[in-house]
């Protein structure tokens, strides 16, 4: 019989898109008022492996990724799904958004994405989110599914979740 255990703490790692980089300084530090201060940023990286958010957002796209310090619980997610859907909200102009803004969690064996679609992968977790499980990490790095977005099976994105990972490991030491 497996006795239920309380699930670890998770690192909140939100990945966020747009056309003007100077959205990232205002969207950033409404982030971190919300959710707490950023722990570690990714460089600046081209979001180019599609063309549907074109037609919203315009082009070039550009993406980067934080990481939040204070880790969160798993069943914050979807709560946490729907403030940032209500800050790219705040970020549009005449109901077409500036700014994408997905979050997500890492733990030392996977990372998930929250979405409001639902798919065959995806697990409902409440309020009308579903948990998208993203990476596996096995044998020292993280692994791509059939459906991980193309973005996130970057070297680029892998590499910045391994250092996510690292600090997770040890701000788990310290909880």
């Amino acid at each position: 019989m497996s006795r239920p255990q309380p699930p670890s703490p998770a690192k909140l790692v939100i990945g966020l898109f747009m056309k003007d980089k100077a959205l990232l300084e205002p969207a950033a530090r409404t982030l971190s008022e919300v959710f707490g201060p950023v722990d570690l940023m990714s460089r600046w990286l081209p979001f180019d492996f599609t063309s549907y958010y074109e037609p919203e957002m315009g082009k070039p796209l550009f993406r980067r990724l934080l990481a939040i310090k204070p880790l969160v619980a798993q069943e914050e997610l979807p709560g946490i799904k729907h403030r940032t859907n209500g800050l790219e909200t705040e970020y549009s102009d005449g109901g077409l958004r500036k700014i994408n803004i997905d979050p997500g969690y890492l733990l030392l064996e996977r990372f998930v994405l929250a979405t409001g679609k639902n798919y065959s992968h995806r697990i409902y977790i409440g309020e009308n989110i579903y948990a998208d499980l993203t990476l596996t990490y096995t044998k020292g790095a993280f692994q791509t599914l059939p459906w991980t977005y193309p973005d996130y099976a970057s070297p680029e994105i892998r590499q910045f979740l391994l250092q996510v990972r690292h600090k997770y490991s040890i701000d788990l030491k310290r909880s």
